[in-house]
Order: C-alpha cells, then structure tokens, then sequence
C-alpha cells in the first residue's frame, strides 16, 4: 500500500492538511481495497491549526518511511522551518520520496532548496513574494498545480484537489482516480488555470496616480475600437508619451491594459448574462469571435464557454 506522510507545521492551514487527507483516504482499489495508508506527522507535540490545536500521531521519523510526502501551506509562510524539518524533507529526497506542497506550503519546500531550478506554483496573491523570497524557483502564478515528476506544487487550497487526483491517477490509473473524483464531487480534470480566478491581472494604479482618469475611461470605453492614437489624443499627448508615462505608471501598456480591461467585462458578461458568445465580444469591444477567443484564452487561461460553464449559477 502506497504511505502518504502529511507534515503539519505550527499554523497549519486547516483546508490545506484535510484537503489531501479525504482525498487519499477516499481512494480505492478496483477490490475496494484502501489504494493509500494516510499519516499526519508533526515537527512537535502540538501544532496550532487557528481555530484548533491537534495532536499528530507521528513525528518527522514518519517522513522517511512515506512514498509521498505532503506539505500544507502554514498561515505565515514567511517563518523559518522548524529544526529537523529541512533535513528530513531533503533526506527522503534523496531516497526518492516523491513531494508535494499544497497552496503556500511551495514557502516551505522552497526553503529546503529542492526547487531551485524547477518550475513551481502557489497561490496567485503569493506568488510574487515566492519569487522574491526564492530567485532560484521559477513561479508560474497561471497554473493549477506544476509536476516536475518528483516534486509537485500545487496552487489555491481548491487546487490540492487537482493535484492529489492526478497523482491518483499516476499511481492506479484513470479508473481508481475518477472513482475519487466523484467521491469529492469535483471533475477529474478542471479547465483552465489559476488565471480564472485572478481578479486583477495587473495591479491598479495607485489612488491619485496621474493616470487614474484615463484608466477610468479606458474602462468606461473598453467596447469602442480604440487605436492608440485614439487614447493618447484623449490623454492630451503624445502616443510616444504616453507609452512611456503609462508604463511607468501601471507597468504594462495603454493597449495592454485596455486588452485586460475588455477581457474583464468579459468575464462579467459570461457569469451575468446568457448572451451568445459573439454577441459578448462585440460587447466587450473585440473585432470578431476568432480574436475574443484567442485574447480570452491568452489571459484566462480557458475558453469562453469553459469560463461560463465554471462561473455562471445554474
């Protein structure tokens, strides 16, 4: 039977240590048979959930006996590992422990240096300060979960689900893990990214920038044919000009940011309104359906009718 070791760290995200549990714990062989043993081990005695306290009945030495090993993100991601922690974890790589982080615990398998040089993910709103934290990792913020083979990283608390149903399925098949999938209630496979879910996807411009108006409008306009002749002329400049101040400014360009803008209204036709999806790019100011596609899959992440599928109340 396969072992699966869950590392509860003090801070323990509650949804990001029961996630994988269920998860394992559910899965079955074609005899009805368990697929995994599941262990929760702790680097202490207790562990703060929040909410909670829990006792785990294992400690680091479990590590080393498990084939995968899980890692839930903790509340401050920031806080260096227990001692003993990094080691065990690194040990058991060495052994070929298979290892994945849930959410922010990508912080905590980052902190043992085993993804330097890999590709990772984490939750969207923490991927930047992953980057900044630890250069040698390559954050890709767009993704659900990243298998380096080995190593897995997995994005929001939601997208452990994705991640454990798909090594389910490397390690029994497709078979033992649709089975799991319809014990959670969830596809197999979801559509699309973590760029779904991204509510800006780039930052707004600070309160009193000198190009708050101009966005306003670029908003309010997002449905005409702009050029950039058009905006700049509005904006009282220069094209060249307002390249550059815009830049400096919001960190992309006028027609980048009007893109991201039509997108937006977009998305908010889709989860809102039952109107064809040709009628919604004329809406949100796209030259043809071909062109909305293509920009909406570019930025989502998924297709028009995936996204309404997702997000639209039944």
């Amino acid at each position: 039977m396969h072992s699966v070791a869950v590392l509860a760290l003090d801070g323990v995200i509650p949804f990001d240590l029961s996630a994988p549990i269920d998860t394992f714990s559910r899965a079955r062989l074609p005899d009805g048979g368990d697929a995994y043993r599941v262990r929760v081990c702790a680097a202490q005695d207790e562990v703060s959930a929040g909410v909670f306290t829990l006792r785990a009945p294992c400690g680091l030495e479990a590590l080393a006996e498990a084939d995968t090993i899980i890692l839930p993100g903790i509340a401050d991601p920031a806080v260096p590992l227990p001692p003993g922690v990094a080691q065990a974890l690194r040990e058991a790589a060495a052994d070929g422990t298979r290892i994945a982080s849930v959410c922010v615990g990508a912080f905590i398998f980052a902190a043992t240096g085993l993804l330097d040089g890999l590709r990772a993910t984490t939750h969207w709103i923490a991927a930047p300060y992953l980057a900044d934290m630890y250069p040698a990792v390559t954050v890709d913020p767009y993704v659900l979960y990243v298998d380096n083979g080995q190593f897995l990283t997995s994005a929001g608390s939601a997208a452990a689900l994705d991640m454990c149903l798909h090594m389910i399925r490397k390690d029994y098949g497709s078979a033992v893990a649709a089975h799991a999938a319809r014990l959670a209630v969830m596809p197999l496979e979801r559509e699309g990214g973590q760029a779904q879910f991204i509510i800006h996807a780039q930052p707004p411009a600070p309160a009193g920038a000198t190009m708050e108006p101009l966005l306003e409008w670029l908003e309010e306009n997002a449905g005409r044919d702009l050029t950039l002749d058009d905006i700049a002329a509005h904006a009282g400049t220069s094209a060249r000009t307002l390249n550059r101040r815009f830049r400096e400014q919001t960190g992309t360009t006028p027609l980048q940011w009007l893109h991201r803008a039509r997108v937006r209204r977009a998305q908010h036709l889709l989860e809102t309104t039952s109107h064809p999806v040709e009628h919604i790019a004329v809406q949100a100011g796209f030259g043809s359906p071909t062109a909305f596609r293509d920009r909406f899959k570019r930025v989502v992440g998924t297709s028009p009718q995936a996204y309404r599928r997702a997000f639209q109340p039944t």
